[in-house]
Protein backbone atom coordinates (compact mmCIF):
# COMPACT_ATOMS: atom_id res chain seq x y z
CA UNK A 1 0.00 0.00 0.00
CA UNK A 2 1.20 3.38 -0.83
CA UNK A 3 2.26 5.51 2.30
CA UNK A 4 0.45 8.61 0.26
CA UNK A 5 -1.69 9.10 -2.54
CA UNK A 6 -2.27 12.34 -4.02
CA UNK A 7 -5.18 11.87 -7.33
CA UNK A 8 -5.76 15.11 -9.05
CA UNK A 9 -5.90 16.98 -5.70
CA UNK A 10 -6.42 20.60 -5.97
CA UNK A 11 -7.60 22.92 -3.14
CA UNK A 12 -8.77 26.93 -3.22
CA UNK A 13 -8.72 28.29 -0.21
CA UNK A 14 -12.23 30.00 0.77
CA UNK A 15 -12.05 33.62 -0.66
CA UNK A 16 -9.10 33.42 -3.05
CA UNK A 17 -9.31 33.86 -6.68
CA UNK A 18 -6.67 31.39 -7.43
CA UNK A 19 -6.13 27.41 -6.66
CA UNK A 20 -3.22 26.70 -4.21
CA UNK A 21 -2.63 23.59 -5.72
CA UNK A 22 -3.86 22.08 -8.86
CA UNK A 23 -3.87 18.64 -10.46
CA UNK A 24 -1.46 17.30 -7.99
CA UNK A 25 -1.14 13.72 -8.87
CA UNK A 26 1.70 11.96 -6.43
CA UNK A 27 2.19 8.51 -4.97
CA UNK A 28 5.13 8.10 -2.43
CA UNK A 29 5.34 4.52 -1.79
CA UNK A 30 6.48 3.00 2.05
CA UNK A 31 9.73 3.43 3.36
CA UNK A 32 10.87 6.39 0.51
CA UNK A 33 12.20 9.26 1.04
CA UNK A 34 11.31 12.33 -0.56
CA UNK A 35 12.31 15.97 -0.37
CA UNK A 36 9.55 17.97 -1.37
CA UNK A 37 11.10 21.72 -2.73
CA UNK A 38 9.58 24.97 -4.21
CA UNK A 39 10.02 28.52 -3.63
CA UNK A 40 7.99 30.58 -1.26
CA UNK A 41 4.10 30.63 -2.58
CA UNK A 42 4.80 27.03 -4.54
CA UNK A 43 1.96 25.42 -2.33
CA UNK A 44 4.15 23.51 -0.36
CA UNK A 45 2.61 24.42 3.23
CA UNK A 46 -1.13 23.69 1.51
CA UNK A 47 0.43 20.15 0.36
CA UNK A 48 1.32 19.77 4.15
CA UNK A 49 -2.18 21.38 5.70
CA UNK A 50 -3.91 18.87 2.91
CA UNK A 51 -1.79 16.08 4.57
CA UNK A 52 -2.49 16.11 8.61
CA UNK A 53 -6.08 16.83 8.15
CA UNK A 54 -6.00 20.93 9.08
CA UNK A 55 -7.17 20.86 5.11
CA UNK A 56 -10.12 20.65 5.14
CA UNK A 57 -11.01 20.25 8.93
CA UNK A 58 -9.51 23.52 10.28
CA UNK A 59 -9.02 25.44 6.83
CA UNK A 60 -11.78 25.54 4.40
CA UNK A 61 -12.36 26.00 0.37
CA UNK A 62 -12.91 24.44 -2.90
CA UNK A 63 -11.35 20.75 -2.79
CA UNK A 64 -10.84 18.76 -6.00
CA UNK A 65 -9.56 14.95 -5.56
CA UNK A 66 -8.38 13.26 -2.99
CA UNK A 67 -6.01 12.64 -0.51
CA UNK A 68 -4.87 9.09 1.22
CA UNK A 69 -2.38 9.08 3.99
CA UNK A 70 -1.53 5.44 5.62
CA UNK A 71 -4.66 4.10 3.45
CA UNK A 72 -6.81 6.49 5.39
CA UNK A 73 -8.89 9.30 3.27
CA UNK A 74 -7.75 12.52 4.83
CA UNK A 75 -11.45 14.12 4.18
CA UNK A 76 -13.53 11.65 6.38
CA UNK A 77 -10.27 10.91 8.98
CA UNK A 78 -9.98 13.27 12.10
CA UNK A 79 -6.62 15.13 12.49
CA UNK A 80 -6.15 13.36 15.84
CA UNK A 81 -6.58 10.26 14.27
CA UNK A 82 -4.31 11.16 11.37
CA UNK A 83 -1.55 12.09 13.97
CA UNK A 84 -1.08 8.60 14.67
CA UNK A 85 -0.08 7.67 11.30
CA UNK A 86 2.03 10.86 10.14
CA UNK A 87 3.96 12.99 12.52
CA UNK A 88 5.08 16.19 11.78
CA UNK A 89 8.76 18.02 12.60
CA UNK A 90 8.32 21.70 12.12
CA UNK A 91 10.77 24.46 10.82
CA UNK A 92 10.86 25.98 14.79
CA UNK A 93 11.31 23.16 17.73
CA UNK A 94 10.00 25.13 20.40
CA UNK A 95 6.50 25.16 18.88
CA UNK A 96 6.14 21.62 19.81
CA UNK A 97 8.30 21.73 22.88
CA UNK A 98 6.35 23.38 26.04
CA UNK A 99 6.62 20.86 28.93
CA UNK A 100 9.01 21.45 31.89
CA UNK A 101 11.32 18.41 31.50
CA UNK A 102 12.45 16.49 27.84
CA UNK A 103 11.07 13.59 29.63
CA UNK A 104 7.37 14.81 30.13
CA UNK A 105 7.66 16.67 26.52
CA UNK A 106 8.06 13.06 24.69
CA UNK A 107 5.52 11.58 26.79
CA UNK A 108 2.91 14.27 25.75
CA UNK A 109 1.85 12.70 22.46
CA UNK A 110 1.54 9.11 23.84
CA UNK A 111 -0.48 10.05 27.02
CA UNK A 112 -3.09 11.95 24.90
CA UNK A 113 -3.95 8.73 23.34
CA UNK A 114 -4.47 6.95 26.58
CA UNK A 115 -1.95 4.71 26.49
CA UNK A 116 -0.89 2.37 29.46
CA UNK A 117 1.72 4.21 31.52
CA UNK A 118 4.23 1.01 30.95
CA UNK A 119 4.10 1.50 27.25
CA UNK A 120 4.68 5.36 27.70
CA UNK A 121 7.72 4.51 29.29
CA UNK A 122 8.85 2.33 27.11
CA UNK A 123 8.27 4.38 23.89
CA UNK A 124 9.87 7.40 26.00
CA UNK A 125 12.71 5.78 26.25
CA UNK A 126 13.34 4.42 22.77
CA UNK A 127 12.81 7.85 21.31
CA UNK A 128 15.01 9.12 23.86
CA UNK A 129 17.75 6.30 23.50
CA UNK A 130 17.41 6.58 19.68
CA UNK A 131 17.82 10.62 19.70
CA UNK A 132 21.16 10.06 21.63
CA UNK A 133 19.39 12.71 24.33
CA UNK A 134 18.76 10.29 27.63
CA UNK A 135 21.28 12.46 29.11
CA UNK A 136 18.77 15.80 28.79
CA UNK A 137 15.72 13.58 30.26
CA UNK A 138 15.50 15.62 33.04
CA UNK A 139 16.69 19.24 31.60
CA UNK A 140 14.05 21.74 30.69
CA UNK A 141 13.94 22.29 27.47
CA UNK A 142 14.15 26.05 27.46
CA UNK A 143 18.01 25.60 28.85
CA UNK A 144 18.89 23.46 25.44
CA UNK A 145 20.61 23.74 22.58
CA UNK A 146 18.42 24.75 18.84
CA UNK A 147 20.31 21.34 17.88
CA UNK A 148 19.08 19.74 21.42
CA UNK A 149 15.72 21.23 20.79
CA UNK A 150 15.07 19.91 17.18
CA UNK A 151 16.23 16.03 18.70
CA UNK A 152 14.13 16.60 21.78
CA UNK A 153 10.83 17.86 19.37
CA UNK A 154 11.88 14.53 17.05
CA UNK A 155 12.26 12.47 19.62
CA UNK A 156 8.51 13.64 20.76
CA UNK A 157 7.25 12.68 17.39
CA UNK A 158 8.66 8.91 16.80
CA UNK A 159 7.62 8.44 20.34
CA UNK A 160 3.69 8.09 18.45
CA UNK A 161 5.23 5.42 16.29
CA UNK A 162 3.98 7.24 12.82
CA UNK A 163 4.55 5.31 10.10
CA UNK A 164 5.32 8.62 7.71
CA UNK A 165 7.10 11.43 9.13
CA UNK A 166 7.13 14.83 7.35
CA UNK A 167 9.76 17.09 8.61
CA UNK A 168 9.31 20.83 7.30
CA UNK A 169 12.64 22.95 6.92
CA UNK A 170 14.19 21.11 10.13
CA UNK A 171 17.87 22.32 9.38
CA UNK A 172 16.87 25.93 8.65
CA UNK A 173 18.22 27.05 11.91
CA UNK A 174 20.58 24.91 12.60
CA UNK A 175 24.46 26.05 11.87
CA UNK A 176 26.14 24.15 9.50
CA UNK A 177 27.77 21.13 12.03
CA UNK A 178 24.15 20.69 14.06
CA UNK A 179 22.99 20.15 10.99
CA UNK A 180 25.16 17.65 9.40
CA UNK A 181 24.38 15.42 12.97
CA UNK A 182 20.78 16.15 12.67
CA UNK A 183 20.80 14.08 8.94
CA UNK A 184 23.25 11.63 10.55
CA UNK A 185 20.27 10.75 13.02
CA UNK A 186 17.87 10.26 10.24
CA UNK A 187 19.90 8.16 8.49
CA UNK A 188 20.37 5.92 11.83
CA UNK A 189 16.61 6.54 12.17
CA UNK A 190 15.46 5.13 8.68
CA UNK A 191 17.95 1.89 9.15
CA UNK A 192 15.90 1.29 12.18
CA UNK A 193 12.39 1.88 11.39
CA UNK A 194 10.35 1.55 8.45
CA UNK A 195 9.89 5.02 8.15
CA UNK A 196 8.47 6.90 4.89
CA UNK A 197 9.90 10.65 5.22
CA UNK A 198 8.85 13.59 3.92
CA UNK A 199 11.22 16.57 4.08
CA UNK A 200 11.02 20.33 2.81
CA UNK A 201 14.09 21.47 2.77
CA UNK A 202 16.63 23.86 0.72
CA UNK A 203 20.02 22.51 1.96
CA UNK A 204 20.20 19.72 -0.70
CA UNK A 205 23.43 19.23 -0.32
CA UNK A 206 23.25 17.73 3.14
CA UNK A 207 20.48 15.42 2.14
CA UNK A 208 21.68 14.12 -0.75
CA UNK A 209 22.61 10.53 0.18
CA UNK A 210 19.46 10.05 2.51
CA UNK A 211 16.69 10.90 -1.04
CA UNK A 212 15.38 8.84 -3.27
CA UNK A 213 13.79 11.29 -4.68
CA UNK A 214 12.61 14.96 -5.38
CA UNK A 215 9.81 16.61 -6.07
CA UNK A 216 9.40 20.25 -7.52
CA UNK A 217 6.34 22.54 -7.26
CA UNK A 218 5.82 25.62 -8.54
CA UNK A 219 2.84 27.61 -8.75
CA UNK A 220 0.69 24.86 -7.34
CA UNK A 221 1.50 22.19 -10.02
CA UNK A 222 4.23 19.51 -9.73
CA UNK A 223 7.02 20.27 -11.91
CA UNK A 224 9.41 17.99 -11.48
CA UNK A 225 9.65 14.63 -10.08
CA UNK A 226 12.38 12.17 -9.98
CA UNK A 227 15.75 11.02 -8.66
CA UNK A 228 17.48 14.05 -7.04
CA UNK A 229 20.09 14.31 -9.54
CA UNK A 230 18.06 14.32 -12.10
CA UNK A 231 15.63 16.79 -11.18
CA UNK A 232 18.50 19.18 -9.77
CA UNK A 233 20.08 19.14 -12.88
CA UNK A 234 17.47 19.85 -15.16
CA UNK A 235 16.76 23.04 -17.11
CA UNK A 236 12.95 22.59 -16.38
CA UNK A 237 12.92 23.07 -12.54
CA UNK A 238 14.66 26.50 -13.22
CA UNK A 239 11.42 28.34 -13.29
CA UNK A 240 10.37 26.79 -9.78
CA UNK A 241 13.27 29.38 -8.35
CA UNK A 242 14.99 26.27 -6.34
CA UNK A 243 18.30 26.62 -4.59
CA UNK A 244 20.89 25.01 -6.44
CA UNK A 245 24.00 23.64 -4.78
CA UNK A 246 27.19 25.42 -5.55
CA UNK A 247 28.64 22.24 -6.85
CA UNK A 248 25.83 21.31 -9.19
CA UNK A 249 26.52 24.98 -10.69
CA UNK A 250 30.27 24.90 -11.12
CA UNK A 251 29.92 21.20 -12.68
CA UNK A 252 27.29 23.07 -15.05
CA UNK A 253 30.43 25.69 -15.56
CA UNK A 254 32.85 22.62 -15.92
CA UNK A 255 31.20 20.94 -18.64
CA UNK A 256 30.36 23.89 -21.17
CA UNK A 257 34.22 24.33 -20.84
CA UNK A 258 34.64 20.75 -22.08
CA UNK A 259 34.44 18.28 -18.85
CA UNK A 260 32.27 15.59 -18.74
CA UNK A 261 30.95 13.94 -15.73
CA UNK A 262 30.14 10.22 -15.02
CA UNK A 263 27.16 11.25 -12.72
CA UNK A 264 25.72 14.35 -11.19
CA UNK A 265 28.15 15.14 -8.33
CA UNK A 266 26.08 17.09 -5.49
CA UNK A 267 28.57 17.08 -2.31
CA UNK A 268 32.21 18.33 -2.52
CA UNK A 269 33.95 15.06 -1.66
CA UNK A 270 31.79 13.72 -4.85
CA UNK A 271 32.68 16.19 -7.03
CA UNK A 272 36.49 15.64 -5.72
CA UNK A 273 35.90 11.89 -6.62
CA UNK A 274 35.30 12.66 -10.08
CA UNK A 275 37.80 14.68 -10.60
CA UNK A 276 40.22 12.16 -10.83
CA UNK A 277 38.29 10.30 -13.80
CA UNK A 278 37.23 12.79 -16.52
CA UNK A 279 36.53 13.24 -20.10
CA UNK A 280 38.39 16.01 -21.97
CA UNK A 281 37.29 16.74 -24.77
Amino acid sequence: MPAIVFDRYGFTYAGATKPSLEEISLTIEEGETVLLAGSSGSGKSTLLRSLNGLIPHMYHGKTLGRVNVNGFDVSTTSPTELATKIGFLFQNPENQIFMFSVRRDVAFGPENLGLPQEQIRNRVEEALTLMNITDLADRAPHELSEGQKQRVALAGVLAMKPKILVLDEPLSLLDPKTAVMLVEFLTEIKRRMPLTLLIVEHRLELLANLLDRMVVLHQGRILGDGPLRDVIASDEIRPAGVRIPAIVRLRAMLEKNGLRFDSSPISTGELVVQLGDLDVD
